[in-house]
């Protein structure tokens, strides 16, 4: 294994990580905001969004641009 590979690999597994912590500080504040369905809806489509540009990148990375 390539330093690269190691690299791509730790990376995609760290970002996964932090993904997934990051979804449960978003439940969590929606859960003690105290704003009721409406607002957890928001803090998870406003918090979110930074989670679907990532997966959307690594979509277009990988398999739209290396398919050229």
């Amino acid at each position: 294994m390539t330093v690269a590979e190691f690299e791509n690999y730790a990376m995609n597994i760290c970002v996964t990580i932090f993904m997934v912590w990051m979804g449960f500080i978003i439940w969590k504040l929606g859960k003690e905001s105290g704003g009721g369905k409406w607002a957890y809806i928001a803090l998870s489509l406003a918090l979110g969004l930074g989670f679907v540009g990532f997966i959307a990148k690594i979509v277009l990375v990988e398999f739209v641009l290396k398919g050229e």
